[in-house]
């Protein structure tokens, strides 16, 4: 009896804490929501693209004394909210995001002013993201992250390989992509509050074909509120990518200690016969990219 008395007990000492932190994140969601009438929308997101480095340059922006975390604090980079939480609504969206009040403190503290975003990599790829960041924030600063296709294809599939999603081969995986995601994007689409797991997962070779998702934000915002950044300059020299980015946003320069790349995957080398059939693949809508934003994006030369 004694021993199952102790038992009992133990579990409910283990209990406890989880019980107490769900109470307080549940607290501190609902104090977001109900004071999002003072929590102004971000001067900046990071649309993409997904394995370019969106979370190495979004952990540099967030060391700089005037750009804020998110809020709670369990929240990385991103609410989610153009392409997986649409249906939760503005206030919702707000309630990531700092008060007037605590924007006015920073600024005064540090002399200078303060600039909230967050970093979503499936914003630049979803279907919807472009109109609703448009209607809501139409002022917005976007940040792009541009990495070779090639190589940000099988970063994806080492990603989803590493979290015990993918079981196919990096080869059959790019075979099984229009199966595995035929008529998601149709649906998104059709379903504006839906989202889609195989989307995002699966989009290996997909999400490769920058201009087509670029076109809809192209369409809707200035190129001056546009910032394109090929990966490989970031990889290469991290400190100048930050600084032009600092600049982009209109702060005051900030020099880091470090810069820690993150996410980084290491494995074996892409088959030479896999990297040729999409180096082709990519070829034409690589050039088309460059025609359209007058950029030097040769990924070959910059990843050498």
């Amino acid at each position: 009896m004694r021993d199952i008395v102790a038992s009992i007990r133990d579990r409910v000492k283990q209990l406890v804490p989880t019980q107490v932190t769900t109470r307080v994140r549940e607290s501190l969601v609902d104090y977001g929501v109900r004071t999002s009438d003072r929590r102004p929308l971000p001067d900046f997101l990071i649309i993409g693209t997904k394995r370019g480095g969106t979370t190495s340059l979004w952990n540099y922006l967030i060391q700089h004394p005037l750009v804020p975390r998110l809020f709670p604090a369990w929240n990385t980079k991103s609410a989610h909210y153009f392409e997986e939480h649409w249906g939760r609504g503005e206030a919702w969206y707000r309630s990531h995001f700092p008060t007037e009040r605590q924007r006015e403190a920073l600024a005064k503290r540090h002399g200078g002013p303060v600039r909230v975003g967050e970093a979503a990599p499936l914003y630049m790829f979803h279907p919807l993201a472009a109109q609703r960041v448009a209607g809501l924030i139409p002022t917005v600063k976007l940040i792009v992250l541009l990495r070779d296709p090639v190589e940000r294809a099988y970063s994806h599939w080492k990603e989803r390989r590493t979290h015990g999603i993918e079981p196919l081969d990096f080869a059959a995986a790019l075979a099984a992509e229009p199966e595995r995601t035929a008529g998601e994007r149709e649906r998104l689409i059709a379903e504006p509050e839906a989202f889609s797991e195989a989307y995002d997962w699966y989009t290996y070779r997909a999400r490769g074909r920058y201009l087509e998702h670029l076109e809809p934000w192209l369409e809707r915002f200035d190129s001056e509120q546009i910032l394109f950044l090929p990966s490989e300059d970031l990889y290469r020299d991290s400190r100048a990518t930050y600084q032009r980015t600092l600049d982009f946003l209109g702060l005051p320069p900030y020099d880091l200690p470090n810069f820690k790349v993150y996410n980084d995957r290491r494995s074996a080398p892409l088959e030479p016969a896999v990297r040729a059939e999409l180096t082709d693949y990519y070829r034409p809508y690589n050039d088309a990219l460059r025609e359209r934003l007058g950029l030097d994006l040769d990924w070959a030369d910059r990843a050498a």
